[in-house]
């Protein structure tokens, strides 16, 4: 008896490792539509003049908010802008370098991001400086070597606070400022940022929390897939 309900067994396992990926792929697509939740679009947007025609209605496009295209001076001593960064997704943050909490431990969970994306070319990191008095271009090199990011993967970068502080707070829609001049200390965001190819804010986690950075990987993936369909539209 116990010999006749053993191949059952290994049947019905052998059938449920076989029906898992096409349930999975069932619940993503039907008749060559994503049914998979789309991330958010973050900041303001505005109705377009021009329009798209689906199933004989025209729908006016959506203008959505953009990060401004700004350059910025890498540890390399590279200039860095944004408007080259194309067909990629970017993970952004602020920090500088003399602060040990919170931009350490966000950097340390951004590096543990870092290597799981390593050999990934459609995902990019930026860490901008708030402090460009002391996060020189040298200073940030350092930086960078200490906690094992590599050029054109993960870049530190810095540029003059009247450009950063209002990309910070018009763009990216999170603060940054220095309390008063004399002291060495900065306010500062301690989100995460995710942008799509097209530079739109698709999502923000804290930074420092395992579970939220957690989730931004999760959410990278589905912007992935979003990514390589409209690529795929293209052709």
């Amino acid at each position: 008896m116990s010999n006749r309900k053993f191949p059952i067994l290994k049947i019905l396992i052998l059938v449920t490792i076989l029906a898992v990926p096409g349930f999975l792929y069932y619940l993503l697509q039907a008749k060559g539509k994503n049914r998979y939740k789309p991330l958010p679009i973050y900041g303001p947007k505005e109705v377009a003049a021009t329009f798209k025609t689906k199933r004989g209605k025209k729908i006016p496009d959506t203008i959505y908010h953009q990060i401004a295209d700004v350059k910025f001076l890498t540890g390399n001593g590279d200039s860095l802008d944004l408007a080259d960064i194309k067909k990629q997704l970017l993970i952004v943050n602020f920090f500088y370098s003399r602060n040990n909490d919170p931009a350490k431990a966000m950097n340390e969970q951004l590096k543990s991001l870092n290597s799981e994306y390593e050999t990934n070319s459609m995902i990019r990191f930026l860490s901008i400086s708030v402090d460009p008095f002391f996060d020189t271009k040298d200073v940030l090199k350092s930086y960078a070597q200490t906690i094992g990011a590599k050029p054109n993967k993960w870049d530190f970068v810095v540029a003059d606070t009247s450009i950063v502080y209002p990309l910070a707070k018009k763009d990216f829609f999170v603060n940054v400022l220095k309390p008063n001049n004399n002291g060495d200390d900065f306010v500062f965001s301690d989100q995460f940022i995710l942008l799509d190819a097209d530079h739109r804010i698709r999502g923000y986690y804290i930074g420092t929390s395992r579970d939220e950075v957690k989730r931004l990987s999760d959410e990278i993936k589905v912007l992935i897939t979003e990514e390589l369909r409209k690529i795929k539209a293209e052709f």
